[in-house]
């Protein structure tokens, strides 16, 4: 019987983008529009507090209550800065936050703690016949699909999210199963469950790591 089944969908700034910044930021025109053939049925959608996840919901006319534990990862000193930047000026910084899933050196907020805080969240989602809508930021569908895998966090950033590619986790049983792709066409909130094409990987904790990448 399925106890939970949550559809993330990621709304970080489409490719193209003039430049990689950390942080909050508006989707591109092409991006909100291509978000509207990405949605699937749902019966509760939920948001991160962001603007970009704001203006993505509103692309997608989904009435989606914020919820601050799907906050993108906070890059402290970093926010608002172009990577190209940071990796000119603290080289060593940003290769150490990449290795060391504990390491903060922009003073914010670690791989491990989103992760950490992510799992909570998942673990407190209410069960339901219904799937969850949520529309949040890449690092935060990273930190879901180590915690569902049960992967260790030195495996977050050999998980790949494309933009507005949507990963359905589904936990039946005490097993996580992970659908990545995107569905055909727009659909209407509704509690009936309709599966995604695409593959399906199902681990139990702790057995093996890998790397995922949604379909394009």
């Amino acid at each position: 019987m399925v106890t939970v089944r949550l559809t993330m969908l990621c709304a970080t700034a489409t490719p193209g983008s003039p430049g990689r910044v950390f942080g909050d930021g508006l989707p591109g025109k092409d991006g909100r529009s291509e978000a509207i053939a990405a949605l699937p049925p749902y019966a509760r959608a939920l948001r991160a507090p962001s603007v970009r996840c704001a203006r993505i919901a509103e692309a997608l006319a989904v009435e989606a209550a914020p919820e601050d534990a799907l906050r993108d990862l906070d890059y402290g000193a970093w926010e608002g800065r172009l990577l190209q930047d940071i990796a000119a000026e603290d080289p060593h910084g940003l290769s150490t936050w990449l290795r060391d899933p504990r390491a903060a050196p922009h003073g914010g907020e670690s791989v491990a703690r989103l992760c950490a805080r992510t799992a909570a969240w998942l673990t407190a989602l209410p069960a339901g016949p219904g799937r969850v809508l949520a529309i949040t930021e890449a690092p935060v569908i990273r930190a879901a699909l180590v915690h569902a895998l049960a992967v260790p966090a030195r495996a977050f950033w050999q998980l790949r999210v494309p933009p507005l590619s949507t990963v359905t986790l589904t936990l039946s049983e005490g097993h996580w199963t992970a659908r990545l792709g995107r569905p055909a066409a727009p659909r209407r909130p509704s509690t009936a469950e309709e599966a995604v094409p695409v593959t399906a990987l199902t681990l139990r904790a702790g057995r093996e790591r890998l790397c995922l990448a949604a379909r394009s």
